[in-house]
């Protein structure tokens, strides 16, 4: 009794209709008006997992999960199952919802990462054949279409062609006696073709009256000679629909052989609708999945930003005023929370807001509160809120709050006798050794705890109840005027204050929660402030006396304390965000930069290619000149100089160095090219060129290389200790640099030697020979062997004075066996 009362006074069926409105199908509308609370944790999680998925759906899919098709055949069902016949219309809805059910169905196995969707989907049975044999029989007009069967196709033709008799002989009747009738026009009364005849000629066309006008002037007669032709058209009208019925009987029982799986194909699309309906009003409210917590395991709840859904709804579609979130943040120890502060502050909203969210939370929708939402799933939600005087009971505002409680406090004792032996049929998410220890996993909303009586003994009463709601309740929040109730956070730990805020200056409240810090009273303040006499404003303060003066000025320092704190925090918070931008533009900025020096480096790269292959086309023609009949001296240096001339045609030289201009000192302002930006020093270079520079709120640090003076200039480079190693190179004379070729050469018979199988003493004397006339390259072959070979060349041309340097050939021109000596 107690859950319908605290679903009617957070007004529950409310939310429930709103719901209603975003589902697809009847069926589903329904069950969103009559919505079941799950008695179960798992059952919750299993529709919150529903609801994840179809919000998936609806913002994946273009227009969202479709339900054309679909329709309530529970009625339908029911009676076929008692051996009745079905209608035409009703056979077309059954076919059209297993045609809805089966796209419905082949919609979610195509989507990826809807399992739980897919596990409901995957054992509907949506029989196509008889959804073919209903099409078959039925036509779009829910009437039997001829070609059910060849007994109704034959009676059917027997009864156009006496229709078209009957209306033959009429035709001629009017014809013959058009001064006997009152129109010219064929009608029907009942199953019977009658023609109008003006009531003194009715002698002229004898037959049967079936009906006469209002005014008695025309009569309507079925004229004798097609009496016969009308008998046999009833007849035949009979077998007509005596041969439907045995055609929608058959059907009907078709139906009836599968209608447990047909219940539960209707089931699961229900299922769907209500899911997506959930995932829908929750986009709606822009509401995020709630995740729920074990506060025995030290999690805290977490509603920021929590709005009340009906009060969004009211500003959407009724535009009152904007909704104002509340924050609650509600940490493991706490038990109770009182709420103080004046009337019309938020205190019953804020009661309301959260038995809503539990709810939502526990029937699978999201949660209107900002991410991350985070709430315990609570048995049940027991609320006292409002007033239940009642003339009619003899009950006044006391005895109503005080009914309400022990019912609550009822509800509280049998729930904890019952975790002794669940009956969870997922004993894995309640057990009930988890609960020996810990108060019932229940939420108690109280509002004006112990108003309606003497305030002395109403307090008292309320303290004594709200201890006991700490030792047998999971959670309870009850507003207050009571001074008293504010001081027993400091006398137990599960205890919380919180007050609503308000306006000294506007005289309205703000309907902000501030937590932490009490209520303080504003009665006195309010009175003067709405032109009470000061006199007696003063004598009313005197009552009070000092201490309770005390008191609301140390929560006023409090509050003014707190107002300090949370001006500073947006502060920051807007800094924050001006540096996050900053950071997000100078990233974009570094983002576009590479992203044109890699287009450069590729069309760089590109024209390197495109030359490199014109270049060994040049080559190789020069080649194939050289290999056309015999070679002489001349002929290798005019293509030495054709080469050199490709080279200086072709070789992209590389950019000239810039000329090394200034010393970064400290405070010094620089630029840095690859971002676009203008920073300041901040430290002298390192051993290894890096130096921390400033731009902005930024810091960094950054290569000597990367940064020029405001004029640009290039920073002198600093030599570390690294770069003094000298990098290794190839044999050449000691102390004499390696210069390069001037110019490209290539191998022929007249600049190769070969010295396999000499002598070192003889090799010299043919270098000596070879080297006198030569200019550039010279190959020399000496091959592996020993070694000595090679080595004593080595030697010789290290000592020779026309010999610039050596080093081995290329691996395509004998490797280590061959070196290249070059001339000057």
């Amino acid at each position: 009794m107690i859950q319908s009362e605290t679903l009617e006074l957070l007004e529950w069926s409310r939310l429930c209709q709103h719901l209603s409105t975003f589902a697809a199908t009847k069926l589903g509308a329904t069950a969103a008006r009559n919505l079941q609370i799950p008695q179960f944790q798992k059952q919750s999680e299993e529709l919150l997992a529903q609801t994840q998925e179809a919000y998936q759906l609806e913002t994946s899919l273009s227009g969202g999960l479709s339900f054309e098709g679909v329709q309530d055949i529970g009625d339908a069902l029911e009676r076929v199952q008692h051996q009745g016949v079905l209608t035409g219309e009703e056979l077309l809805a059954i076919a059209t919802t297993l045609a809805g059910t089966r796209q419905l169905r082949r919609a979610i196995d195509n989507q990826p990462d809807v399992p739980v969707l897919r596990a409901l989907v995957a054992d509907i049975r949506t029989y196509p054949e008889i959804e073919q044999e209903i099409h078959r029989c039925i036509d779009e007009r829910g009437q039997v279409s001829d070609r059910a069967s060849t007994k109704l196709s034959d009676i059917r033709n027997s009864l156009r062609q006496i229709r078209s008799q009957i209306t033959q002989k009429l035709q001629n009747i009017l014809q013959r006696q058009a001064n006997a009738v009152q129109e010219l026009l064929i009608t029907k009364r009942g199953d019977r073709f009658v023609i109008p005849v003006k009531a003194p000629q009715k002698d002229a066309i004898p037959g049967i009256v079936h009906d006469t006008s209002t005014s008695g002037a025309t009569l309507y007669i079925e004229p004798n000679s097609v009496i016969p032709l009308g008998n046999q058209l009833r007849q035949l009208t009979v077998k007509e629909q005596a041969e439907e019925t045995a055609i929608r009987r058959a059907l009907s029982e078709q139906i009836a052989a599968v209608t447990s799986d047909l219940e539960h194909l209707l089931s699961v699309a229900t299922i769907i609708d209500l899911a997506c309906a959930r995932a829908r009003y929750s986009y709606w409210l822009k509401a995020n999945p709630p995740r729920f917590i074990e506060r025995g395991e030290g999690e805290t709840i977490t509603l920021r930003q929590l709005h009340h859904p009906l009060l969004v709804w009211q500003f959407a579609h009724e535009q009152d005023t904007a909704v104002i979130p509340v924050d609650l943040v509600i940490k493991p120890q706490i038990r109770v929370v009182t709420i103080t502060g004046p009337n019309t502050g938020g205190k019953t909203v804020t009661l309301k807001t959260l038995g809503l969210a539990a709810l939502m939370a526990k029937v699978g929708l999201f949660v209107p509160a900002r991410e991350p939402v985070e709430i315990p799933w609570f048995d049940q939600v027991l609320a006292d809120i409002g007033d239940e005087q009642s003339l009619q009971q003899s009950l006044s505002t006391f005895s109503g709050h005080i009914r309400r409680i022990s019912r609550i406090i009822d509800a509280l004792s049998n729930n904890a006798q019952n975790l002794n032996s669940p009956s969870d049929p997922h004993p894995s998410s309640r057990t009930s050794s988890r609960f020996a220890n810990t108060p019932h996993p229940s939420l108690v909303l109280l509002d004006e705890v112990g108003a309606g009586t003497d305030p002395v003994e109403g307090s008292a009463l309320a303290i004594a109840l709200l201890q006991y709601l700490a030792d047998h309740a999971q959670l309870s929040i009850a507003t207050t005027h009571f001074g008293e109730l504010k001081a027993l956070k400091y006398q137990d730990e599960r205890f919380e204050n919180a007050s609503v805020e308000f306006d000294e200056e506007t005289l309205s409240p703000t309907y902000r929660l501030l937590w932490g810090i009490p209520g303080r009273s504003n009665a006195l303040t309010i009175a003067r402030r709405l032109g009470l006499n000061a006199e007696v404003v003063e004598q009313a303060k005197t009552k009070l006396g000092g201490a309770t003066e005390d008191v609301n000025q140390v929560i006023a320092g409090l509050e003014a304390q707190r107002r300090l704190q949370e001006t500073k925090a947006g502060e920051a918070e807007k800094l924050l965000q001006q540096v996050q931008r900053l950071y997000t533009e100078v990233s974009q900025k570094a983002a576009q930069l590479q992203e044109r020096e890699a287009q450069l480096r590729q069309q760089q790269e590109q024209s390197i290619q495109q030359a490199l292959v014109q270049a060994k086309g040049e080559i190789a023609q020069v080649i194939r000149r050289l290999q056309q009949g015999s070679t002489t001296a001349q002929d290798a240096q005019q293509a030495t100089n054709a080469l050199a001339q490709i080279a200086k045609q072709h070789i992209i030289p590389p950019p000239p160095k810039p000329k090394p201009g200034f010393k970064p000192q400290v405070g010094d302002r620089v630029r840095i090219p690859r971002l676009g930006q203008t920073a300041e020093v901040l430290s002298a270079p390192d051993e290894d060129g890096d130096l921390s520079v400033r731009f902005g709120l930024m810091k960094m640090s950054v290569k000597l290389e990367d940064i020029e003076s405001l004029d640009g200039q290039k920073a002198e480079a600093v030599t570390s200790k690294k770069q003094v190693k000298e990098a290794p190179r190839s044999s050449t004379k000691q102390d004499s640099p390696v210069a390069p070729p001037s110019s490209l050469t290539i191998r022929t018979s007249q600049n190769t030697i070969d010295l396999r199988g000499s002598r070192v003493a003889d090799a010299e004397i043919i270098l000596e020979r070879a080297i006198a006339p030569a200019q550039g390259p010279l190959w020399i072959i000496h091959g592996h062997g020993t070694g000595k070979l090679r080595q004593g060349v080595h030697t010789f041309l290290q000592q020779h004075p026309r010999v610039s340097h050596f080093e081995p050939a290329a691996p395509e021109d004998g490797g280590t066996g061959v070196t290249v000596a070059y001339v000057e």
